[in-house]
């Protein structure tokens, strides 16, 4: 090819796809400011690591909670709206289980089961870590998956299933009546109070070396990972090697067919209920865990990230609702090299932005349910 040729080609790539050349431009700088960073400037490779890390537990919280939301859409063909008030609804029952169980004996137990409402009880008191008190927290993440199983279905017997044939929108918009409904009697019952709940003096952690300095990796970060991984890998098991996950795929490619085929939509849908508000609830007790702290409305504030996921991940496809949490949560937390870390979610939204420009169906288009 020669020199003309080379000319006449980009001068069409910069016509036909100007933006595909600004991002371009505009990654190929980002680079090199990082290189700039890394080789001349006060940024290590250990710092990098670090954000990798925390961003890789973000991302899998994510991408947890996002299978049930991409479930609830590619099967019932509606966006759930209060999906975020049972990651809410599911860490209150199981942070109060995982009180009671702990201060059994050294608080009043209404104390212990409002989460230390109105500061009646401090975690510290407590000295809540997944070591210290494992016993505590493995109830409380058992019934905070249970307990939002129990929600779910319980909001679908009385609430959607007899809007079942409106539409998506209607269910759309009755969704987020029932999201208000959960998180203000959420704060009728645990008060509006953010609280902390580890015992964040207590909690092992190890320095892991890494080329230049070290990244600390804690107690909670391994117990994140290891129960993500497990639920994650438990989804794919059950989606390919059962006839329940065939069946739920044949539902979310043509309900119809599957109707006709003798499959029983109402089972799966309940199924669908069950799975995705149980992964939910763990979802939102790993998220305290690994942050530490609970409120009222840290599930509605992660809702719009796990939307992003879903939506990056390609609508109705659980891996891709996986991996579209993995890059939510690394672009969040990498974005602070270059930004202040309040705008790191902003950050994580102009990705998702970026690459539906360019892959409009998401990253693992035409996918659903697996």
């Amino acid at each position: 090819m020669g020199v003309a040729d080379t000319y006449s080609r980009g001068r069409d790539v910069l016509f036909e796809r100007p933006l595909a050349v600004v991002v371009g431009a505009f990654g190929v700088l980002l680079v090199v400011d990082f290189l700039d960073r890394l080789l001349f400037g006060s940024l290590l490779l250990s710092d990098v690591g670090s954000l990798v890390w925390d961003g890789l537990m973000r991302g899998l919280i994510i991408g947890l909670a996002g299978i049930g939301l991409s479930m609830t859409y590619s099967i019932l063909n509606f966006a759930n709206f209060s999906h975020g008030d049972y990651i809410t609804s599911g860490a209150f029952a199981g942070w109060g289980v995982t009180y009671l169980v702990a201060g059994f004996g050294k608080a009043a137990w209404p104390n212990l089961l409002l989460v230390g409402a109105g500061g009646t009880v401090y975690a510290s008191a407590l000295g809540i870590t997944v070591a210290t008190t494992p016993l505590a927290v493995v109830l409380g993440l058992l019934v905070a998956g249970l307990g939002t199983v129990a929600l779910a279905l319980a909001i679908d017997r009385l609430v959607y299933r007899p809007m079942r044939d409106a539409g998506g929108i209607s269910l759309l918009i009755t969704s987020v009546g029932v999201a208000f409904v959960l998180r203000y009697l959420v704060v009728y019952v645990f008060s509006t109070a953010n609280r902390g709940t580890t015992d964040s003096g207590r909690i092992p952690e190890w320095s892991v070396p890494f080329v230049d300095g070290t990244v600390g990796v804690s107690a909670h970060d391994l117990t994140l990972l290891v129960a993500t991984v497990a639920l994650m890998l438990g989804v794919h098991l059950l989606l390919q090697r059962t006839k329940l996950g065939t069946a739920m795929r044949a539902m979310a490619d043509n309900e119809d067919l599957a109707r006709i085929t003798g499959i029983s939509t109402e089972r799966v849908i309940r199924w669908t209920w069950i799975i995705g508000g149980g992964l939910t609830g763990v979802a939102g007790f790993l998220m305290v865990l690994w942050t530490g702290t609970i409120d009222f409305q840290f599930g509605w504030l992660l809702l719009l990230p796990i939307f992003a996921a879903v939506i990056l991940g390609g609508i109705g496809s659980i891996y891709g609702a996986i991996l579209g949490g993995i890059v939510i949560g690394l672009t969040w937390n990498l974005a602070i090299i270059w930004i202040p870390g309040e705008f790191g979610r902003a950050a994580a939204f102009g990705v998702m932005i970026l690459i539906l420009l360019f892959r409009p169906e998401g990253l693992f288009a035409g996918r659903t349910t697996a």
